[in-house]
């Protein structure tokens, strides 16, 4: 899904509330846990108390949150069980915004809640590898952030940056970069498993 609009509304409203320069937060809040940003941003306050406030209020107000074209045909392509979610939202957010975009929740889905380290530290995407019974080395990440990237990187993974969030140049770090989801398709062989092809 995109949340792009809504990431952006809600931590301007945050920063200027808090008076807190709101270019230096928007430089580094997507695809980073939101405690993490305001560690950075704003270590006078109380990162756990103002994340959950947050969260809170994103989970709730879901204007600007859509599908992204092709989310759905994609994740349908692909066997259940052999996909996942890493996120750097909690499990209310990343929950919510599922169920706002008819979009299955799937059995795998790390969230900033079960990790100590987040993006772009590798342990989000090495949880989910380890949630899949996936060897890392296996796996095939799907990234907008420059930090989701380089955790994947970091795990070992190969990734696909989508240019949704960044422009493709900002994505550089990733093994391929696509414009649109629609350029992703997945196949499914006997003997190979899965392919997966950039059109």
């Amino acid at each position: 899904m995109d949340s792009t609009r809504s990431v952006d509304r809600e931590w301007r409203v945050w920063a200027r509330r808090k008076g807190v320069d709101e270019e230096a937060v928007m430089a580094i809040a997507h695809g980073v846990r939101t405690i993490e940003v305001i560690q950075r941003v704003a270590p006078h306050l109380d990162a756990k108390a103002e994340a959950a406030a947050i969260e809170n209020h994103e989970a709730h107000h879901q204007r600007g949150v859509i599908v992204m074209a092709g989310a759905v045909e994609l994740v349908r392509s692909i066997p259940e069980r052999q996909w996942g979610v890493v996120t750097s939202g909690s499990r209310i957010l990343a929950s919510n915004r599922l169920r706002h975009c008819r979009l299955p929740v799937p059995e795998v889905l790390v969230t900033s809640d079960d990790v100590r380290n987040g993006k772009p530290h590798p342990e989000p995407y090495l949880k989910g590898a380890e949630r899949l019974g996936v060897n890392p080395s296996a796996c095939l990440v799907i990234e907008d952030a420059p930090a989701g990237i380089q955790s994947a990187r970091a795990g070992g993974m190969k990734v696909i940056g989508l240019a949704s969030t960044y422009a493709p140049a900002d994505l550089r770090e990733a093994d391929a970069v696509v414009q649109r989801l629609q350029q992703i398709q997945v196949r499914r062989g006997e003997a190979q498993g899965m392919t997966v092809s950039i059109l």
